[in-house]
């Protein structure tokens, strides 16, 4: 078969990773790609949002099948494009994309289906946001209603900081929101469950956890993703169940109803206090970085995974995955997430041995005369696998060193719950 992946952050670097291991692809390519893919899949520059250029490379390379990594062209359409065109693609349609474009589209479903969630308020006026805010007080979850790439979700301590943020989304900080939702603030820990659905059934894809704020301790400005590692600790099989029957199953129920039954991998952010799931976002992709944690812990063929779910068929399959653990360290730019370096060389790559263990996934990097150059933000995630969190942790800190970039920052405690508590 021939592949196309579309995307270019660390997340799609892990899934064509994880694709080159099948004996079933004849050709790899992704669209635009970075400087990890190039070395395992041929990368072709485009812009992912012009679809009419992106069929065009489809159809020239007798493209089989599409995975779309990213939010953003799920959102704007792509699958219904393609759909129309008679291309295979693995994800989400439009409509069913708003679990993810639309914060407000999600409370509102859960809020008819009875999923539960946050208590919950949507705004596009201020004043009326405003009196929420000092009705209900701080702390305060502020988000932006759109898409807003891991930036838009502020939780504010004083009434003050909370009328700030909701008076920037509603001036248009983000061109995505032209609302608001305002949140209470749920206390636990929180948890990623992923899922892969067809149009039929899902099945269980992993759990994970991440560190969303930039600084040490879990302090700072949200950020795309610090850091992750698998499995979460916190799932237990009686907390899963609850997580399928009051969140999963009503949300995939709720969609079929809707006329667009949900595909692709749906990834449920939650919060768990005292052994209750509450649903906080859903993601319509792979998170990043919890997909290179993930695939690291993958035993299936992952073409197998998407080729059965794209036929409607994934409940004839059995995803098996390693016991070990997995740890993923985003080693990011200086001055992230705010304005950091841009086009600073990273040299020592090749001290580093890469195996099944241990993988440099890269996000914001670009090749150029053979070397590799960082493009900013996230720029590599150091990826361990071990029989411990501990041990993953202590060979992906090893690895940063060896690869010792003065221009770049990274957090070392991730994994302190787990590995502070042992």
């Amino acid at each position: 078969m021939n592949l196309a992946v579309i995307g270019s952050g660390g997340r799609e670097h892990a899934i064509c990773y994880k694709l080159k291991h099948s004996s079933k692809i004849n050709k790899l390519i992704c669209i635009p790609g970075n400087a990890g893919t190039q070395k395992i899949a041929e990368n072709i520059k485009e812009d992912i949002s012009n679809f009419g250029n992106l069929y065009q490379i489809i159809k020239k390379y007798s493209v089989d099948l599409v995975i779309i990594g990213p939010e953003q062209p799920l959102v704007e359409g792509l699958v219904d494009y393609l759909n129309e065109k008679k291309v295979r693609v693995f994800g989400p349609d439009k409509f069913a994309s708003q679990l993810e474009g639309s914060k407000a589209f999600m409370k509102n479903l859960c809020k008819k289906n009875s999923i539960p969630t946050a208590d919950f308020g949507v705004f596009n006026n201020f004043d009326d946001a405003s009196s929420f805010i000092k009705k209900n007080g701080a702390p305060i979850v502020v988000k932006a209603d759109g898409l807003a790439a891991g930036k838009g979700v502020s939780v504010c301590t004083s009434i003050e900081e909370a009328v700030k943020n909701t008076k920037e989304i509603l001036d248009g900080k983000f061109k995505s929101s032209h609302q608001v939702v305002l949140e209470e603030f749920l206390k636990g820990e929180e948890l990623s469950y992923f899922t892969i659905v067809d149009e039929n059934s899902y099945l269980f894809f992993g759990s994970a956890q991440d560190h969303k704020r930039v600084g040490e301790g879990d302090t700072g400005p949200n950020t795309g993703g610090m850091g992750a590692y698998s499995p979460a600790p916190l799932l237990t099989d009686k907390l899963e169940a609850k997580i399928k029957k009051k969140i999963i199953e009503p949300t995939l129920k709720a969609m079929k109803n809707l006329g667009h039954p949900y595909k692709g991998f749906l990834y449920a952010g939650l919060m768990i206090n005292k052994g209750e799931p509450y649903l906080i976002e859903y993601n319509i992709r792979m998170g990043d970085p919890e997909c290179q944690v993930l695939m690291m812990r993958l035993e299936t063929d992952l073409l197998e995974i998407i080729d059965h779910a794209t036929r409607n068929k994934i409940n004839n399959l059995k995803i098996e995955w390693t016991k070990k653990s997995s740890i993923t360290i985003v080693l990011c730019a200086k001055g992230y997430p705010s304005n950091y370096i841009k086009d600073s060389e990273i040299k020592n790559l090749p001290n580093v041995l890469t195996d099944k263990n241990n993988q440099i996934f890269h996000a914001g990097t670009y090749e150029k005369n053979n070397k590799t150059y960082s493009s900013g933000g996230r720029v590599l995630n150091i990826t361990s696998l071990s029989e411990s969190l501990t041990e993953a942790r202590n060979k992906s800190l090893a690895n940063i060193d060896k690869i010792n970039w003065p221009d770049g920052f990274f957090r070392k405690d991730i994994g302190w719950r787990v590995i502070n508590n042992k």
